[in-house]
């Protein structure tokens, strides 16, 4: 081989959490690993994966102890999920062993962990990346410049809009799912903070505000359908530094799921994005509709290119700052109501059952249209909160 053409030798990585969404990561460390970039070393989970959970690894060391793991196997790489409460200590653990974090989102429970685990992990000088796959799609530097070049005028604000099906089953399937709190440790398990987390870091970075200082203000509306501590039917208000606000309207009680999206809205055009889909659509005045898709790349394809050759992480811990505020909002806020039986329903299929609110899909749609809160759009059933970010 050339000096123009190195043989490059597999980064070998460790994964904390290889069940639940951990399988998402199994599945992409795979497809990395037959591209000759990376090698899975090792694994951490609190049981042992089995042959077939491993099908197409060679044997990886396993351990339910990251510390270990991670001198054992000389990983530069740590995947870090677990659940969410865990995130800032393993995180700190694997700075500490010099390994480079793919970090799950939410990256921590509260602003004070955050601050904690970003410390650390300056101190300890290794590069982290948080796990917003959306901050990875070609479409938002696409959609910022459009922003910038006056595309749409003068931005007056985002919107974004998730409306998703969740079964009770969901709110089961860990200890900590649908808690606020767990053992007296913070968890935030919410619509906005987990599942639906994408619009709010998506629709903060297209208004040019990622990061903590980004915020002056932050109102929420917290709700819940499901007998659950956290939030399933949530929104939010966020007025930004330079002015614009961003506005997140989120439910897991739809009573039929749709692709989550955000709009940018300008004084002369709108900017609708798709997130999952990498899908732009420019309408502006004066012009016909625009429709593009947009590649993607991997946000630990990226951190391997950091780790090999320098390349600029594309999700870095300080571009997730604005969202930690809302994390921390939601934190601080009431506890949610709970919606009262006028106003939710029990649907049975499937064996399971869920809770819907009707006519919720529409709200999240105008929540995204107007800038408006539930309360604002007539829901009788919404409270507002307000946290004022110093």
């Amino acid at each position: 081989m050339s000096a123009n053409n190195p043989i490059l030798t597999p980064v070998p990585v460790v994964l904390a959490g290889a069940r639940g969404h951990g399988r998402w990561h199994l599945a992409e460390l795979r497809r990395l690993e037959a591209a000759g970039l990376v090698r899975l070393a090792g694994v951490c989970e609190l049981s042992p994966l089995d042959a077939t959970e491993l099908e197409g690894f060679d044997a990886p060391a396993q351990s339910a102890d990251l510390d270990a793991l991670l001198a054992a196997t000389g990983a530069r790489i740590a995947i870090v999920c677990t659940p969410i409460a865990t995130h800032a200590e393993l995180a700190l653990v694997a700075a500490r062993r010099g390994a480079r974090l793919l970090l799950e989102k939410p990256p921590a429970p509260s602003y004070a962990e955050f601050l904690r685990m970003t410390e650390g992990i300056t101190a300890a000088g290794v590069a982290c990346q948080v796990g917003f796959q959306s901050l990875g799609s070609h479409a938002v530097p696409a959609i910022r410049a459009l922003i910038e070049d006056g595309a749409i005028g003068e931005l007056l604000g985002v919107g974004g809009a998730g409306a998703w099906v969740r079964d009770e089953a969901y709110f089961r399937r860990a200890p900590w799912a649908g808690r606020r709190r767990l053992d007296g440790v913070d968890v935030v398990d919410g619509a906005l903070t987990n599942p639906l987390a994408h619009a709010v870091a998506t629709a903060l970075a297209l208004a040019g505000a990622p990061r903590a200082e980004d915020v002056v203000h932050i109102e929420t509306e917290l709700s819940r359908a499901h007998a659950i501590e956290s939030d399933d039917t949530s929104c939010v208000r966020i007025v930004t530094a330079a002015g614009p606000q961003v506005t997140v309207a989120a439910t897991l009680c739809a009573e039929t799921a749709a692709e989550p999206y955000v709009v940018v809205h300008g004084s002369r055009g709108r900017i609708t994005f798709w997130y999952k889909q990498d899908r732009v659509l420019l309408q502006r005045a004066g012009h016909g509709p625009v429709e593009t898709v947009h590649g993607r790349t991997g946000l630990l394809e990226n951190l391997v290119a950091h780790v090999t050759a320098g390349e600029r992480l594309l999700v870095p811990p300080e571009v997730t700052g604005a969202f930690m505020r809302v994390v921390e909002a939601v934190r601080c806020a009431p506890d949610p109501v709970a919606l009262p039986e006028e106003f939710r329903r029990t649907v049975r299929e499937g064996g399971g059952q869920r809770r819907t609110v009707p006519g919720i899909g529409r709200l999240v749609d105008e929540s995204a249209e107007t800038l408006r809160l539930f309360s604002e759009l007539g829901a009788p059933w919404a409270r507002r909160a307000e946290a004022v970010v110093r």
